[in-house]
């Protein structure tokens, strides 16, 4: 189910970490003064360690709200080009498989069935953190810990909606 491009840079004692959309939208919105710098520094230390994950999904998101009009109004152009350079993750590809997991997780722990997707592609993946502000900081979900890494900073609630 994923992609592992960048697999035989990690060992197995690291630990990856799953990246939601809010938190690449976040890296390139400059409207957001407290969350842009935590967005990119979070992002940074993923390159540095070659540990980020992300998914089909997340690429597909990224690419619809930073083109939209409402959000960042990025060139069709430039939104590519980073969801080109992300591609260079390790990404999970959204497959039939994946969306009937998630379908059961959707129901099991009430989740919206997309933020379900997100936890079982971080699953997937073999992640074991998921950076997202859109599920509750600290929970733990079937073995994937949820940080928000905008709330040490006091950045807020504003969310960004992304599926």
């Amino acid at each position: 189910m994923t992609s592992t491009s960048n697999e035989s840079t990690a060992s197995a004692a690291d630990t990856l970490t799953f990246v939601d959309t809010n938190v690449l939208i976040y890296a390139y919105d400059s409207s957001e003064a407290v969350k842009q710098p935590l967005a990119q520094a979070a992002l940074q230390e993923l390159w540095a360690t070659r540990q980020g994950v992300l998914s089909t999904q997340i690429l597909q998101e990224f690419y619809s709200v930073a083109t939209s009009k409402l959000k960042l109004a990025m060139s069709p152009a430039d939104a590519r080009e980073i969801v080109q350079l992300y591609s260079a993750w390790n990404v999970v590809l959204i497959e039939p498989s994946l969306i009937l997991t998630a379908s059961q997780l959707h129901e099991e722990h009430q989740l919206s069935f997309w933020d379900a997707l997100v936890v079982e592609a971080a699953r997937a993946a073999g992640a074991d953190r998921l950076l997202t502000e859109d599920l509750t900081d600290g929970q733990e979900i079937e073995g994937v810990r949820i940080v928000n890494p905008f709330l040490a900073a006091g950045a807020g609630n504003s969310q960004v909606s992304d599926g």
